[in-house]
């Protein structure tokens, strides 16, 4: 059974598909007018993980995420780069699909994008006109907030809250201040298509509505996103939505912590972000999974350059006991008697209580450390079988395919060729050491310490590892 906290209960549910065994998930994307950087990382990431254990529960998940391709910060991007705003958009959702892949984020089922979704929009917004929910003023349409007593129930704010907390742009079309656009009338010289009400576009808020009620139909079962947009995007998603269909927009709202810079969101307005691509330059996909994966996803999270060290070294340790179990079979080192099927089956049944446990990542990547912990005893010691080496290797392998924290096996005769090499050192360095060498023993330890390899011994005689 899986339980999930929902931000509308504020409360760990049971999770329940609204129809048999399918899932219908949203998740609010990127608006692209610069490349993304680790705070999209993060929600990438988390969202990436939760659709995959969704999956292997046996649920056929349906998982859409947008992209907001027509804005202000799009238009003011196209015009200081002198071309048009959707080609802006369209080159960096080029650039956003090759920094996904890089960090090995599966694609989503469906990727709608707004400026493909202008005639479903208009559809929405006439609807909400009709029943009374909506106005037109200026050429613009203005959602009316007063028509819905139930505003604010997903942040658990009141009206008048959200009005003090709110910082709110003067628009002498609306009603309330607190009224928002579904329909924006265009500026001169803007991108715009034409609508009942004039030239214009479509606010932001109504993108997800429409895309939602589109792709996925009146009542979808997940929605994610960041505690940013708690409000007001996801606050005024639910009075649209709700107010055109008259049934329930989400069964269940998820939401992800921030990903922090100094105790600060990180975002492109604050200028605090780092780009995927750039962080890629110095650290590893798998280390950057296991930064963001290795906290709860709906506690905040800390960015630095130390820390992904810090999650770097870590891995690592999982790495070495993974390389050193691959390179103890292909020696036919294991000759004990331990088969570890009970080892295994208790990973497999800690990570999968974990994940089911509101997508606890951090308890399940404790799983795979304490089996990381019992294999090299169990080297050490002389006393793993080769059938129990397959078996955590395979362990490692089954579960890692939720996680993505572990390098690919390489293919062709690279990793052989070291493996081979690395004999030879370590052949050589113990020769040198019955000769009582030790000059020359030493030079051998010292530079591969240099190159981030150690040699340790073991019952099994010296082994390497990197560091």
């Amino acid at each position: 059974m899986i339980r999930i906290h929902n931000t509308m209960s504020r409360k760990k549910e049971e999770f329940v598909p609204l129809e048999d065994n399918k899932v219908k998930m949203y998740v609010c994307g990127v608006t692209v007018y610069d490349y993304v950087h680790m705070g999209h990382a993060r929600a990438a990431v988390i969202y990436d993980v939760i659709v995959r254990w969704l999956r292997r529960r046996g649920y056929d998940v349906t998982y859409i995420t947008n992209f907001t391709d027509v804005d202000d910060k799009i238009i003011a991007r196209a015009i200081e780069e002198g071309i048009p705003p959707l080609e802006l958009s369209a080159g960096y959702i080029e650039e956003y699909f090759r920094d996904m892949d890089a960090i090995k984020v599966r694609r989503a089922d469906f990727y709608p994008k707004a400026s493909e979704t202008i005639g479903d929009m208009i559809k929405v917004i006439s609807g909400l006109i009709e029943k009374g929910y909506a106005y037109e003023s200026g050429g613009s349409v203005y959602f009316s907030v007063e028509r819905v007593e139930t505003y604010g129930k997903l942040s658990g704010q009141s009206l008048d809250d959200m009005v003090a907390g709110a910082r709110i742009e003067p628009d002498e079309n609306k009603r309330n201040p607190m009224d928002f656009a579904l329909w924006k009338a265009a500026k001169p010289g803007e991108v715009s298509w034409g609508s009942p009400w004039g030239k214009g576009r479509p606010g932001w808020h109504i993108e997800c509505s429409t895309m939602c009620l589109t792709y996925l139909g009146e009542t979808i079962d997940i929605h994610g996103g960041g505690t940013d947009l708690i409000f007001p995007h996801h606050e005024n998603e639910i009075l649209q939505s709700e107010s055109y269909t008259g049934r329930p927009f989400v069964k269940h709202w998820i939401h992800n912590g921030m990903l922090n810079v100094q105790e600060e969101k990180m975002s492109k307005s604050l200028k605090n972000f780092f780009r995927i691509r750039d962080v890629l330059k110095e650290f590893s996909p798998e280390a950057i999974r296991f930064f963001l994966l290795n906290t709860h996803y709906r506690k905040p999270l800390s960015y630095s350059d130390s820390a992904i060290a810090e999650a770097e070294k870590s891995l690592s340790k999982l790495v070495n006991t993974v390389e050193a179990l691959q390179r103890g079979l292909k020696s036919s080192a294991f000759t004990g008697n331990h088969d570890v099927v009970e080892l295994c089956d208790e990973a497999e049944k800690r990570f999968g209580e974990a994940m089911d446990d509101d997508f606890n990542t951090r308890e399940a990547i404790a799983a795979l450390f304490d089996l990381s912990r019992e294999a090299n005893r169990l080297m050490n010691d002389g006393n793993l079988s080769k059938a129990g080496a397959k078996s955590i290797l395979e362990t490692f392998r089954n579960l890692d395919e939720i996680l993505s924290i572990l390098p690919e096996k390489q293919d062709g005769g690279g990793e052989e060729l070291v493996e081979k090499l690395m004999q030879l050192l370590i052949s050589l360095r113990e020769d040198a050491r019955k000769r009582k060498d030790w000059t020359t023993a030493d030079r051998i330890r010292d530079e591969l310490k240099e190159l981030g390899i150690v040699i340790e011994d073991s019952k099994n005689g010296p082994v390497w590892k990197r560091v």
